[in-house]
Parts: C-alpha cells; structure tokens; sequence
C-alpha cells in the first residue's frame, strides 16, 4: 500500500505506523489523516499483528492539525466541513477498536491533534523533555473533536485545565497526569518502547484481542456485559491459545507465542 504521509511496516508480530511530515512538524492534514484510517483498516483483518506503535518522523511526533487545512475548510460548503473535520474523529475510534495494542512513542511535541491521538493509543510512552499540551484556544479555536478522547484519558477536570489554558508540560507531567504510561529520556525511547514490546510479545495474540474487546465494555452496565464476558473467558479457555498457555505454565516452558 501506497501512502505519501505515512510510512507502514507490517512485519509480525508488530506493525509501525510513521508520521511521515516532518518538515511541517507531521502536522495532520486531511490526507493524512485518510491514510491512517486506511492503514488501520489494512491491519485490522491481520491477526498476525499483536500491536502497532504510532511514532513521528524527524524532530516531532504531532504538532496537530495543518493550520493551512483548517483555513481551507472556508470554501467548502457546511456537509464537506463536517466530513472534513470528522476525520480525526473516525481516526481515534479506529485505534480504540482496533484488534492490536496501539502504542504511541512520543518525542519532541505532541500537541492538539497530536495530542489527541496520543490519548486514543491504548499505551503511551514518552520523552521526559517532549512537549505536549491543547493550545487551541490560543488560536482562536477548540479542541473539539479530541475533547472526549482526552477526557477519557485524564478526566474532565485535568481535561478542562488543559483545554481553558492552552498550557503546554513537559514528558513527566503528562506521565503524572495520566497522558502517558511510560517517561523516559529520549536517548533511551527506543529501548523502553522495545521493552513494552517484549512484554506483548508474551501475551497470546487471542487473548490481546479479546482484552481489546472487554475494554470497550467496561463502562456498560455489569448485567449489561456479563453474557459477554463469561462467552469470552469460555472461549479462550477452550480454545488454542488457552490450552497452549495452560499447558506451558504447567510444563514451565516459554508457550509458542512468546518465541515468535
């Protein structure tokens, strides 16, 4: 597959999506954003695939959305602005269900769009001196399509700070705020990340995606989910994957997965 603001490496057991703008900090335009959906949408039907880790090229991760796009969006008629903008939205649910973990690896800056995008990865990791922050109220405007993503990640209070300040912090406050999981010095990014990788690369590729599934469930009613969640735990206990982990606990060996 083709693309001309992403770079895509597929080789199993991980994926690595690369934002691949770096001259305009891998400021999200429109078509980026379309080739991040089409990405995801590739490796969504690949269970060969136990995670995906989001990364920038050059200087930055995300500085946000391409100020030259959202200007563009003036001469466009009220439905083309709606499908413009509803992009990112479509994006950031395309990375909360997708099958795989997502992992960002954030260095340099994370901001607005880029920030958002940070708060949808299942697993964030990030340079202690990368900068992140929702400056949009500084430019006139509101960070209104990642508003629930960062909500959910931070909660509405620390959402609200962020948002009303356009304040920007440093890699250890994001990690003392919730945005990201993992704080690192930039030197050594790549191990940590490589270290987490290790750490999925034991866990059985069924049992990921079924982990994936029970999250988007959590916030249902217990009666509500309750069929589904015993269905889930019978199934994998039943089935390949189930049966190999038991046994190679049993055997005390390594199961087949984790050599992979």
């Amino acid at each position: 597959m083709n693309f001309q603001t992403v770079l895509l490496q597929d080789a199993a057991p991980f994926a690595a999506i690369t934002l691949n703008r770096p001259e305009r900090r891998n400021a999200m335009n429109f078509q980026m954003v379309e080739e991040l959906i089409a990405a995801f949408d590739a490796l969504k039907i690949r269970e060969d695939i136990r995670a995906v880790v989001i990364s920038g090229a050059g200087d930055h991760f995300c500085v946000g959305g391409d100020v030259n796009d959202l200007q563009a969006v003036q001469s466009m008629s009220e439905a083309e602005q709606q499908e413009a903008v509803a992009g990112i939205d479509i994006l950031l649910r395309r990375i909360i269900e997708a099958p795989q973990v997502v992992i960002a690896k954030i260095h340099g800056s994370a901001l607005g769009g880029g920030f958002g995008l940070a708060c949808a990865c299942d697993i964030a990791i990030g340079a202690a001196d990368a900068a992140f922050g929702l400056p949009e109220a500084r430019l006139g405007i509101a960070p209104a399509m990642i508003t629930p993503y960062v909500a959910r990640r931070v909660g509405l209070s620390r959402a609200g700070v962020m948002m009303l300040t356009g304040a920007r912090f440093d890699g250890i406050s994001a990690h003392e705020y919730g945005v990201i999981h993992e704080v690192c010095p930039k030197e050594i990014l790549d191990e940590c990340t490589d270290a987490i990788l290790n750490e999925i690369r034991q866990c059985s590729p069924a049992a990921l995606r079924a982990c994936k599934q029970l999250l988007q469930t959590a916030d249902q009613a217990l009666d509500e989910s309750l069929a589904f969640r015993a269905r889930t735990l019978n199934t994998l206990r039943a089935g390949e994957d189930g049966q190999e982990g038991m046994q190679a606990f049993i055997q005390k060996r390594p199961p087949k997965w984790a050599l992979e």
